[in-house]
């Protein structure tokens, strides 16, 4: 910390400058979050930013918008809520915080019932797909709960329910189906995992449920796919997470989970305090937080309605269409995602033996574009992609200047490839043989790799263009 302190208006230009220096989230398409929203909505977040969020007594209509928040999701997730009741479930600061809490539930139902008939209840499990995001691997070591994973197979990158369900036991304290997958968007079969542990509950007299991680699909496939069953309409469904900042189309920090019924949260998980003014239940792992994300939630639910929100997801899903067509026009790269489900674009390169997506994720930074390239989880690690998040202000024109930015790095990496691969047959060309059978000016690998590089380094130098 500085000694002195320093003119606001100093402050101010000193970390704006350094700011300067991040990538513009925009044209960031690594990520599912919010980059943009409108003017009122963003003065509505400076207006409540200084508002903590757990203090209900002190801001009562910001606690009753996120109970509306919380009733229009459920009823969008097709909840049986009668028309007294009011939804359970809570804001979060995203999905993460969202699937704990979940998870929690689950764990602490599984041993209440346990203990109830006297057995052990010191080693509950969860099982998953492979595929799932990095939080569900959090919980299973934070709260100490096995993580049982169904592997990927290439060209199947979502969980199989038959797999899932046989490994299914008596300490499973439930199934995580994605709807929405991290690596390619595709929609795991919540009906026919619900139908299969059905049966499998049944024979066994277990009562296994699932839970529905809609982290990034929940706000669309109301919207798109609206005869889709992954949501309460399954008996076996009993919790459900969604993120307002992906496609529920709010600036990152807030998520939201819904419970099936009362039942379905065990009560000793909520607390109850007194000492802000009065009495008020919360079931959070974090304390305060500020409320903006909250009222801007609310502002996109009634602002856009579903009328709105189905307009958005149609336009989002027709850009992935229309990227999808122009990345495989360059015949280069195979499309893994699927035509249904998030709108994004995973694709591989057909021939990765003389560069990889990795190079061109790297190169496609030389013209702003934030494009992550990945390997797939265990059982399919040798499948390299590189995907795209189609978002709100990801329009027409952008997908078509990304495919032809592409495009250019694809014919600048040919060219460095064809140069350094006659180089190396240059260098190996020295080193020949005499009439006797010597060998002449022979070099070493070693020597030889180093003046490839060296090459490889010229080479990208001449082709560098603006800033890098």
């Amino acid at each position: 910390m500085p000694e002195r302190s320093i003119p606001r208006e100093a402050a101010y230009q000193i970390i704006s400058d350094e700011l300067m220096l991040d990538g513009n989230p925009r044209l960031n398409l690594a990520s599912f979050v919010t980059t943009w929203m409108e003017p009122e909505c963003d003065k509505l977040i400076m207006d409540s930013v200084n508002k903590n969020y757990v203090d209900m007594d002190e801001y009562p209509v910001t606690t009753e918008l996120q109970n509306r928040c919380v009733n229009m999701i459920a009823h969008l997730f097709n909840a049986p809520i009668k028309e007294e009741e009011t939804a359970i479930g809570v804001g979060t600061v995203g999905s993460s915080e969202a699937i704990m809490l979940a998870g929690l539930a689950f764990k602490r139902k599984w041993q209440n019932k346990r203990k109830e008939q006297g057995k052990p209840c010191d080693k509950p499990n969860i099982v998953t797909g492979a595929n799932v995001q990095v939080c569900w691997e959090k919980f299973a070591r934070y709260f100490e709960v096995e993580l049982k994973e169904v592997k990927l197979s290439e060209g199947y990158y979502v969980m199989d329910p038959v797999k899932a369900v046989e490994m299914v036991d008596e300490n499973t304290i439930c199934v995580a189906a994605i709807l929405g997958s991290t690596l390619t968007g595709e929609f795991e079969d919540v009906k026919l995992l619900n139908d299969l542990l059905t049966k499998k509950n049944k024979e066994t007299g277990w009562d296994v449920p699932i839970h529905v991680d809609a982290a990034s699909g929940g706000f669309i496939a109301p919207f798109l796919y609206p005869e889709l069953e992954w949501d309460f309409r399954l008996p076996l469904v009993k919790s459900i997470n969604v993120s307002g900042h992906k496609y529920g189309l709010v600036y990152a920090g807030v998520g939201w989970v819904i419970w099936r019924s009362k039942e379905d949260l065990p009560e000793e998980l909520i607390f109850h305090i007194n000492y802000l003014g009065t009495d008020q239940p919360t079931f959070t792992l974090n304390f305060s937080k500020g409320s903006s994300q909250i009222i801007a939630q609310y502002y996109q639910l009634i602002r856009l309605g579903f009328e709105g929100y189905k307009n958005i997801m149609e336009n989002c899903q027709e850009n992935a269409a229309i990227l999808r067509e122009g990345i495989a026009a360059t015949g280069r790269f195979d499309v893994l995602s699927k035509d249904t489900g998030v709108p994004l674009v995973a694709f591989s390169l057909k021939d990765s033996s003389r560069f990889s997506v990795f190079d061109i994720s790297e190169n496609l930074r030389r013209f702003s574009w934030i494009v992550p390239a990945y390997t797939m989880p265990a059982d399919a690690e040798h499948v390299a992609v590189l995907r795209v998040v189609i978002r709100e202000d990801f329009s027409r024109s952008l997908c078509e200047r990304l495919v032809s930015d592409i495009k250019k790095i694809l014919h600048e990496l040919d060219a460095r490839a064809t140069h350094a691969v006659t180089w190396v047959s240059t260098a190996a060309a020295a080193a020949v043989q005499a009439d006797d059978g010597a060998v002449v000016g022979k070099k070493s690998a070693l020597e030889i790799e180093r003046e490839v590089a060296a090459r490889w380094r010229n080479a990208v130098n001449k082709k560098k263009t603006g800033v890098c």
